[in-house]
């Protein structure tokens, strides 16, 4: 059973949620404000973290903020009204996995929560076979067609290890630019368009959604 941190101020959605994911078999634990979120994470063992970010105490953002500092890397979602794209972009460059407006349905709550455990499961594979004749090996880091190894340029590379290992989150710019380009290197837009361009080929048009202003999404079903 998968534990799941609620941070939510909100009583009645708190309770609402809890019943609704514990009927689904998830163990949730209840938080109200900032201090109580942090008494259970240091006590529990947290599987993932649905954060509000207008909460007692401390915001949500610089809740995670901290979280991520400590070198936590605990899969977060956060639930909010807030949702100007300034809101969302911030929300993916402090560390989300995901960022849901409210109000949204329960359901739609739960197919997040479960594509973010999906990851993990896929994370763990050696292998994937991707489309049309190519896969791509974890344990090697290689690209192949048809059996055979293909080489494509570092950033590409980096760029499409980091869709796969995310499938269905979306990725900032600030995120791809962070992994795939060096401290002394200035990132470019232009380049990256040429490297998804490339991705696109490889795992297939369709699978790569261009959020304006924001990133891309690799979806996967």
């Amino acid at each position: 059973m998968k534990n799941i941190l609620l941070l939510e101020d909100d009583l009645q959605l708190n309770d609402t949620i809890k019943q609704f994911l514990e009927y689904k078999n998830y163990k949730i634990y209840p938080a109200y404000d900032a201090y109580e979120a942090k008494d259970i994470l240091y006590e529990q063992k947290i599987d993932l973290m649905l954060l509000d970010i207008k909460v007692p105490y401390q915001n949500g953002f610089d809740f995670l903020t901290e979280v991520r500092a400590e070198k936590n890397s605990t899969p977060a979602i956060f639930i909010t009204s807030l949702n100007s794209v300034d809101d969302v972009t911030r929300g993916f460059d402090i560390g989300c996995d995901d960022y849901i407006r409210k109000p949204f349905a329960l359901k739609e709550l739960l197919v997040r929560i479960e594509v973010i455990f999906k990851r993990q499961v896929i994370n763990l594979q050696k292998s994937i076979d991707l489309n049309n004749g190519y896969s791509f090996d974890f344990e090697k880091r290689l690209l192949l067609y048809n059996n055979k190894t293909l080489n494509i340029r570092t950033k590409e590379m980096k760029l499409l290890i980091l869709l796969l290992e995310n499938p269905n989150k979306l990725l900032s710019y600030n995120d791809i630019f962070n992994e795939l380009w060096e401290y002394d290197e200035i990132p470019s837009h232009g380049s990256l368009r040429a490297y998804i361009s490339t991705i696109r080929n490889i795992l297939g048009k369709d699978k790569i959604e261009t959020l304006k202003y924001v990133g891309y999404r690799y979806v996967k079903q």
